[in-house]
């Protein structure tokens, strides 16, 4: 039998032990452990780098090119020099800009009082107005506004020109002229889709303790003083994401613009979004296009992080 003990003064067990382990074992152990988890999200991986990050960095590099199916060109920052001196595209920013400015607010308050009120009701009927309100959200854009078209017929037997003529008014063409055609657009976003704030909301407030509200009857607080010091400070995260996900949805607006005016009449409702559409399906100029895509994005990028830095709010529960 040999030695128990080594001459460096340990024993044999733990020299052994101490024995660094090949690093082919230890691989094969993590692969072990981990492998699956890997190859349950390697599909998901390589869609993004296909479908995703790939197209975003050649839009990137088409920016800077005269794009040619059979060879581009490179020509550095000259579309993003003839986007900033297009006076069609800072009408669509303008445009884009009112339409986010007169929809955002408007439609958050009108999902918070609907909410609020929702929110007063039984289980039985919240879950129906619940249900009932959301059901716009599952249609496509495409069903809504064919049906708005419908609803802004100008001749006379269009809904909004029917209650218009109840009153005497002679019939209103709607989208056929600048001075309503944007605030038409606007209307329908008022009119609908709601539903998904109206959830948030309604899931927010059934999370507001109420103890705070015990708390403040003891103190006699009137109804307007637990509002606006209870209910609506600890709604704010709500409003926040909101805010933020309305701005974003309204800078891309795209579907109702391309299928009710086409972006007039005279572009007075042509958004960035549908700008970028002709530009590149239209005129085929997707260099152009790209160079437009990504000023969208910085636009976007730009609101959000000024929204979460000055309105963003630490209150959690």
């Amino acid at each position: 039998m040999g030695p128990l003990f080594s001459e460096n003064g340990g024993t044999w067990v733990e020299n052994r032990i101490a024995q660094p382990k090949p690093a082919a074992s230890s691989l094969t152990r993590f692969w072990k452990d981990y492998g699956w988890a890997y190859l349950f999200i390697l599909i998901p991986v390589l869609l993004f780098l296909l479908f995703t990050l790939y197209p975003v960095i050649s839009a990137f590099i088409m920016s800077f090119q005269k794009y040619n199916v059979l060879k581009s060109k490179w020509i550095g920052l000259d579309n993003y020099s003839y986007m900033i001196q297009d006076d069609v595209f800072w009408k669509s920013v303008k445009n884009t800009v009112i339409f986010t400015i007169g929809t955002v607010p408007v439609n958050i308050i009108i999902t918070f009082v609907l909410a609020f009120f929702i929110f007063q009701m039984k289980n039985t009927w919240q879950t129906f107005f619940k249900a009932t309100l959301y059901l716009p959200a599952v249609a496509s854009g495409v069903t809504i506004s064919v049906v708005w078209l419908a609803i802004f017929d100008p001749t006379s037997s269009g809904l909004m020109n029917k209650i218009l003529g109840t009153f005497g008014i002679d019939p209103v063409v709607w989208l056929g002229q600048s001075s309503t055609a944007l605030f038409s657009l606007m209307l329908m976003n008022y009119l609908g889709a709601h539903g998904a704030g109206i959830i948030l909301y309604l899931a927010a407030m059934g999370g507001i303790p109420k103890s705070l509200y015990e708390a403040a009857d003891i103190d006699h607080a009137s109804g307007w003083a637990k509002f606006s010091k209870i209910t609506w400070p600890l709604l704010k995260p709500t409003t926040l994401y909101l805010t933020v996900t309305g701005v974003i949805t309204s800078f891309q607006v795209f579907i109702s613009v391309y299928l009710m005016t086409s972006g007039g009449p005279n572009f007075s409702t042509t958004t960035i979004a549908y700008l970028i559409y002709q530009t590149a399906f239209n005129f085929s100029d997707f260099g152009l296009a790209s160079a437009q895509s990504f000023v969208l994005a910085a636009m976007i990028i730009l609101v959000s992080v000024v929204q979460f830095k000055y309105f963003s709010s630490d209150i959690e529960y």
